[in-house]
C-alpha cells in the first residue's frame, strides 16, 4: 500500500456509493485510483462509459482483466495528478471513486477547474479531508480546500465509513464526500488572483488576513493598507481573518485589489 491506497472489501459500502451516486445509464464516469477493480466492474456495468486511472502497474493485468467483459471502460495507466484528464474521451460527466489518500485533495481540486464536464462528486477520502473541503466559513477546518472546492461546487459530508471496511485496515477514518457543480457559474473560476489570495490569506491562519497578505511571498508593497480598506468596503472588520470570508467575498476581495 505503499502509493497511499486501501481497498474497499464491503460489499455493502459499494452499495452506497451506487446509491448516492445516483448512476444512470447515460452517464460517462471517471475513477481514480481502480484499485482491484471491485468497484471498477460496477461502474462500467451501470454507465455509458467508465475511464479508470491507476497507478500501480501490479495492479495493471488484474484490473484489464476486470474491464476486459466492458467495451465502454478504458484503463488510464499513470499519475492522476499529471495524467491529462481534459484528454478523455468522451468526457466525464461524473466523478465516483476511493481516492488514493495521498492526492486526494489535489485531485478533487484539479477534477473541479480542468474537468468542467463534471457536475457531481462521490468520492471517498480521509475524514480529515473530506471536513476541510465541506467546511463552513469560521469553523476551524474551513481553508483553502473549502474556499476553493466552494467557489464552483456545493459540498457535503454524506457519510462516514468504518475503517474496518478496508484491507489493510487504515490508521484514519474515512467519509464519503459529495459535490456538485452549481449551475450558472463562470466558467474561468477561479482565476489565478484568486487562487493566489486564497493561498496567499491561509498562510499565517493565526494573523488577520491583510497581514498574512502583506507577509505572502511576492508582496505588493502596501497591499496591508489596501486589503484593509477594502474589507472595510465590503463591510467586514480590517482585521478580520481568512476562514471568516465566503468564497464569494474572496471573489469580491480580489476584484478590489485588482482594481
Amino acid at each position: 500500500m505503499k502509493l497511499g491506497q486501501n481497498f474497499l472489501i464491503d460489499r455493502n459500502i459499494l452499495d452506497v456509493i451506487e446509491r448516492l451516486s445516483e448512476l444512470c445509464a447515460d452517464d460517462v464516469v471517471l475513477e481514480i485510483g481502480g484499485g482491484p477493480g471491485v468497484l471498477s466492474e460496477r461502474l462500467a456495468s451501470r454507465s455509458k462509459f467508465l475511464h479508470v486511472v491507476e497507478l500501480d502497474r501490479s495492479l495493471q493485468d488484474n484490473l484489464r482483466g476486470v474491464l476486459a467483459p466492458f467495451d465502454n471502460a478504458e484503463l488510464h495507466m499513470g499519475d492522476a495528478t499529471q495524467v491529462n484528464l481534459a484528454a478523455f474521451e468522451p468526457p466525464p460527466d461524473k466523478m465516483v471513486a476511493n481516492l488514493p489518500y495521498g492526492v486526494a485533495a489535489t485531485v478533487i481540486i484539479r477534477t473541479i477547474f480542468e474537468l468542467p464536464s463534471i457536475q457531481s462528486w462521490v468520492v471517498m477520502v480521509q475524514k480529515e479531508v473530506g471536513e476541510r473541503f465541506a467546511a463552513a466559513p469560521g469553523s476551524d477546518a474551513y481553508g483553502v480546500p473549502s474556499v476553493l472546492a466552494q467557489f464552483e461546487c456545493d459540498v457535503k459530508v454524506l457519510r462516514p465509513i468504518s475503517r474496518q471496511v478496508f484491507r489493510p485496515v487504515p490508521n484514519v477514518d474515512s467519509v464519503l464526500l459529495g459535490l456538485r457543480r452549481r449551475s450558472g457559474l463562470d466558467p474561468a473560476r477561479p482565476t489565478a488572483t484568486e487562487t493566489k489570495l486564497v493561498h496567499d490569506a491561509f498562510r499565517h491562519r493565526r494573523k488577520a488576513l491583510a497581514k498574512s497578505l502583506s507577509l505572502s511571498p511576492g508582496a505588493q508593497p502596501g497591499v496591508r493598507e489596501l486589503a484593509r480598506a477594502a474589507l472595510e468596503q465590503m463591510g467586514l472588520p480590517a482585521d478580520v481573518r481568512a476562514e471568516r470570508l465566503t468564497p464569494a467575498q474572496f471573489v469580491d476581495l480580489a476584484a478590489r485589489l485588482a482594481s
